[in-house]
């Protein structure tokens, strides 16, 4: 490692120390990234400041453990960095998860859940994550911890746990990420697009705040999840006997999505080269309605969900 990495640190970390309002938070923090990017294997509090020397040890577990600090000035900072840096029309901004598996049941928002990291269901906290990138530099914006049913569902363990009474509320992942982009957006962060996974594009409300925010996005569904083709109308089918039904119906019959694609003309992209060779993929492109509307019987058929927004 450069020798000078120490002094570089402190260049680049000055207009994060510059948001913190306490000067011992001033002299701890610098002390605290050096120790997680630097030089030893051991990453807890004790090895670091053993390491550093002139940092005691109970001054860096008080700016760990128990200081406190309010956060808005430093994302304000990152922010203003991350736009500078790859912010604009051809950026993307990354909606997605990030696990971190536990042991045990005490940390806040850990439950039985599924693992992004792990691929299943483990003990673990889940995190929303909003990344911004251009090409091949990602810079992660913000994480928001999401609490489980199974503790905002317990206010005595909230209060055990010292959850802020404005974040004891129940919200889906999908709700917290239009949060994060509504605050991105408000602060100036630019971006052309908005993307995430099935997680969060089988949402039919995320996809339409989207769409109510006037944002392109690209979303992944389930291969399940039913659509509809573009040309799908409503009508009124007649009815022999009975009075006339009081809402429209489509005038077909939802299909899974993979079903649909069977039609569809594939055709294989190369956009770039990895660092282990040449990026290629099959795409196909085709116009659809979501069917996750509210849910209607239609003729003899059971009841299926309705269109939506269009999508491609």
């Amino acid at each position: 490692m450069n020798t000078d990495w120490r002094s570089d640190l402190e260049v680049w970390l000055a207009p994060f120390l510059a948001a913190l309002g306490h000067k011992a938070q001033r002299a701890m923090c610098p002390a605290y990234i050096a120790g997680l990017i630097g030089p030893g294997d051991r990453k807890s509090v004790q090895p670091m400041a053993a390491r550093n020397g002139d940092i005691p040890y109970d001054r860096l577990h008080h700016f760990v453990s128990t200081g406190a600090w309010d956060s808005a000035p430093l994302e304000a900072a990152l922010w203003r960095h991350a736009d500078h840096l790859v912010g604009g029309e051809h950026s993307w901004l990354i909606i997605d998860d990030t696990s971190l598996p536990k042991k045990g049941e005490h940390s806040v928002g850990v439950a039985p859940q599924y693992a992004s990291t792990l691929g299943r269901k483990a003990n673990c906290q889940t995190l929303v994550s909003v990344t911004l990138a251009s090409r091949e530099v990602p810079l992660m914006l913000s994480l928001r911890l999401f609490l489980p049913d199974t503790w905002t569902a317990d206010p005595a363990r909230l209060k055990r746990a010292g959850v802020p009474l404005e974040h004891q509320g129940s919200r889906t992942k999908p709700e917290m990420a239009i949060e994060e982009i509504d605050r991105l957006c408000a602060a100036g962060v630019r971006f052309g697009c908005v993307l995430a996974d099935a997680g969060y594009g089988l949402s039919s409300p995320f996809r339409q705040a989207l769409s109510a925010r006037n944002l392109r996005w690209a979303v992944g569904i389930p291969r399940h999840q039913k659509v509809y083709s573009a040309d799908v109308e409503l009508v009124f089918p007649a009815r022999k006997r009975g009075p006339s039904r009081m809402h429209p119906v489509p005038d077909q019959q939802s299909v899974p999505a993979h079903k649909i694609l069977e039609t569809a003309t594939w055709r294989r992209v190369s956009w770039r080269r990895g660092t282990k060779g040449g990026l290629a993929a099959r795409f196909a492109a085709m116009r659809i309605r979501v069917a996750d509307g509210p849910a209607q019987r239609i003729g003899g058929r059971r009841a299926q969900h309705m269109e939506a927004i269009a999508a491609e």
